[in-house]
């Protein structure tokens, strides 16, 4: 007859066996391994192809994601035909071009600038905040003082031709935002012409090392109250990245991305198991059942990253269009799914 020692024994050593087959079930059952992210950049609007391309320029020879967006944001704000972002942005209802930016990277390092004046490239201005400073957002004359501390040169951005337009507006005085658009076009006698200068560009890059950055630049709504800043250069509303899930960004009206807290909602909905279009999907629908009536003339659409490179979009208004540019398509341009599908104004 087995004593109680034998007994335990022989129970220890079934039990070991038990688990080595168990563990060896486990391992058997172990997902693979992930695949390789793309390595891709995207970003709002049709400008935001050049924008890509200056990007790209960085990413594919192996580059980081946060130089990439920092140099394809620089390609707007310099781009004298855009009245919407950089130096040749309408001015505020005073005359005054005020410049917004943000800039962020995977592991939550982000700074930016708001109603700066005077300087060409606030998005660079923005890096330095997060790379020199211990802030994340320094405005008005204090972000100019700072940016002249670092070397950047002060300049007069009023352009003769926004200039001509300010002095358009000022006939009727009349502050109106179109959908698709933050500015409204105005001919020499005042009137309002055609909605085709878009908004804010937001920038989403993952580079080959499997980091992702994120940039977000404009000079804001044309003819707005001097002093007024929108959702660009503020983390968690026009801007957010997260290294382990993803990124997002906004375009539209800010305010209404504020009050959101938009791309950190898409992030986190990203978190959660959403796909970059069903979370800018949900953040969207969520704007629309707050603000059911007044969403019916505004326009907000997102754009998102996850950490995979898989990208999605979604607005409230049909019109809103996203680049995408990697090893495979240099230039497309694709139109974002909407909740409405026919504009208002």
């Amino acid at each position: 007859m087995a004593n109680r020692r034998d007994f335990l024994k022989t129970s220890l050593l079934g039990a070991s066996a038990s688990l080595l087959a168990w563990g060896g079930r486990l391992k058997a059952a172990a997902p693979a391994a992930r695949p390789a992210a793309a390595v891709r950049v995207v970003s709002t609007w049709d400008f935001g192809i050049a924008a890509n391309q200056a990007a790209w320029a960085i990413l594919g020879k192996g580059g980081h994601a946060l130089d990439a967006v920092e140099a394809g944001a620089r390609v707007p704000e310099a781009d004298l035909k855009n009245h919407s972002v950089g130096r040749a942005g309408y001015p505020d209802r005073d005359g005054h071009v005020t410049l917004d930016a943000s800039i962020m990277d995977h592991n939550y390092n982000c700074g930016a600038v708001a109603a700066i004046e005077h300087i060409a490239h606030p998005i660079s201005v923005a890096r330095r905040v997060m790379e020199r400073t211990p802030h994340v957002l320094l405005v008005g004359d204090g972000a100019l003082q700072f940016a002249l501390e670092q070397g950047f040169k002060k300049e007069e951005l009023l352009t003769p031709e926004s200039e001509q337009a300010w002095h358009a507006w000022l006939k009727t005085a009349k502050y109106q935002p179109s959908i698709n658009s933050e500015v409204r076009d105005y001919d020499k006698a005042g009137r309002p012409g055609g909605a085709n200068n878009h908004d804010t560009i937001g920038m989403l890059a993952l580079d080959a090392h499997g980091k992702l950055a994120g940039a977000c630049t404009t000079s804001g709504m044309a003819w707005k109250l001097h002093g007024r800043v929108g959702d660009s250069p503020i983390i968690g509303a026009g801007l957010y990245v997260d290294g382990e899930i993803g990124g997002a960004t906004s375009t539209g009206v800010g305010e209404e991305v504020i009050r959101n807290a938009g791309s950190f909602l898409v992030v986190e909905l990203m978190r959660q198991g959403r796909t970059p279009q069903e979370a800018c999907k949900e953040a969207v629908m969520r704007i629309v059942k707050r603000r059911a009536e007044a969403s019916k003339t505004l326009q907000v659409g997102f754009l998102a990253m996850n950490r995979d490179g898989e990208v999605g979009a979604y607005a409230i208004q049909r019109g809103f269009s996203y680049a995408v540019c990697d090893a495979h398509k240099q230039d497309a341009l694709l139109p974002s799914p909407s909740v409405y599908t026919t504009n208002y104004s």
